[in-house]
């Protein structure tokens, strides 16, 4: 078709002047066969153009096995999250939980305003095989720890999943959950004196996905029990493990739930704590433990919304359940040492309904339960308390969403886990994220 352009063009001339080329003269004659000349070299030229953007349109371009040196070749995901709170307390906020002194008792609150720990994350793909996480917390007063930073597999296949370096835990519900999703301005009781309100992990974690309709995850951790309750030994080894196991499925299209069981074991050396519980002996009482620590745990999440569409509304409801037993050898301030067992728990119970796209509300009751311990013969009478006390607390909390990256909240609880120490706090808390952020687990 190309090679006929130059033919209807020459016709077109002829048909549209016909009395100046029968009048023509030899010169014209020559000088329109020279246009016609060029005309053809011209179409020719054209053609050949064409012919070669069609071959490259066919034949795509030879590949390289060149690594990219353009600055977007990595591109990793940056997010920051900023957060604040005013927080109204009646108590100290550190007096322990009434018996559990050997605990954490962290509470992480400070009266009046505060800026809050910033999160700094960074997360990327390092190639088919990798992705790597990093998540850096800003404390407000200065200084940077590594919350998160780890690398898992991208292509292990049979549904497995290879995660080292340090990491959440995936014991429990929430525990793996940052604290910028939770549902409260702070952690369940039993977090917080079970877990120093998260546990942490440098070690390896294995899950394995099975390929079934009902969710059903396994999964295995061994570290080295640096975070609460395990000590940070100098030793070669693991000193801490863990095993989970998570079923869940969907019961039409507006209800679906995920049920887990959980094992924590780590072993505990020359754990002091300077807040011991104690009748009848000296004020400043401190007691050093070391002994195996080891705790169960259940958890339950149901999910309910109205025709599955969660941007209008919904309900979850959500439960966990933790137990410790741990048996070792204590040592008072007065240098006596003799046997100690313990067994420990507590649970809560909470329900968050989003009534309007923007808007959620929530309730949780805590209970903890102390438990007997059972003393060697080497310590006086009383020497740990036992109250017969159940440290209990009330939460409500209400807050405002504009989008998925900001969020307001206002929180009341009537906490009465301190005995004859009743508490009524209040606390107005923002969480602002920015940045590209990845989504969060069910």
């Amino acid at each position: 078709m190309h090679r006929n352009i130059y033919w209807c063009t020459a016709v077109a001339v002829l048909l549209g002047n016909p009395l100046s080329v029968l009048a023509a003269n030899d010169t014209d004659l020559q000088s329109l066969s020279e246009q016609i000349r060029q005309l053809k070299q011209s179409n020719s030229e054209l053609e050949q153009r064409l012919q070669q953007d069609e071959d490259a349109v066919v034949q795509p371009p030879a590949r390289s096995n060149a690594v990219p040196s353009s600055a977007n070749s990595f591109n990793p995901a940056v997010s920051m999250v900023l957060s604040g709170t005013y927080e109204q307390l009646q108590r100290d906020p550190a007096i322990p939980v009434t018996g559990f002194a050997m605990s954490a008792n962290n509470t992480g609150y400070t009266r009046g305003f505060s800026l809050q720990e910033s999160e700094l994350g960074i997360a990327a793909d390092i190639d088919p095989l990798f992705r790597g996480v990093g998540t850096f917390s800003l404390a407000p007063e200065g200084g940077i720890t590594v919350e998160n930073g780890f690398v898992q597999t991208s292509a292990l296949g049979n549904g497995l999943n290879l995660k080292f370096g340090r990491f959440f835990s995936g014991l429990g519900y929430l525990n793996e959950q940052h604290s910028h999703v939770w549902d409260f301005v702070d952690q369940p009781l039993v977090y917080r004196v079970m877990w120093d309100n998260q546990l942490g992990e440098d070690g390896m974690q294995l899950k394995w996905l099975a390929p079934t309709d009902m969710f059903i995850e396994i999964g295995g951790e061994a570290g080295r029990g640096l975070d609460f309750p395990g000590t940070n030994r100098q030793k070669n080894g693991t000193g801490a493990g863990v095993l989970f196991a998570h079923i869940g499925d969907d019961v039409g299209i507006e209800n679906s739930w995920r049920a887990g069981v959980s094992l924590h074991e780590t072993r505990r050396e020359n754990a002091v704590s300077n807040a011991v519980d104690s009748l009848g002996m000296p004020t400043g009482l401190t007691n050093s433990f070391t002994g195996d620590s080891r705790t169960a745990g259940l958890d339950f999440v149901w999910k309910y919304s109205p025709n599955g569409n969660i941007r209008e509304r919904y309900l979850k409801v959500q439960s966990e359940y933790f137990q410790r037993r741990e048996n070792g050898l204590l040592t008072d301030s007065l240098a006596n040492t003799g046997s100690y067992a313990v067994t420990q728990s507590g649970w809560y119970l909470q329900s968050v309904y989003q009534f309007m796209p923007d808007w959620r509300t929530g309730v949780r009751y805590d209970r903890l339960d102390s438990g007997n311990a059972g003393l060697g013969t080497t310590f006086a009478p009383g020497i740990i308390s036992n109250y017969g006390f159940h440290p209990t607390r009330l939460t409500w909390m209400a807050d405002y969403n504009a989008s998925e990256f900001s969020r307001i909240r206002v929180q009341l609880a009537h906490d009465n886990s301190r005995q004859g120490l009743a508490d009524n706090q209040l606390f107005v808390q923002y969480i602002m994220s920015l940045g590209a952020h990845g989504a969060h687990q069910y």
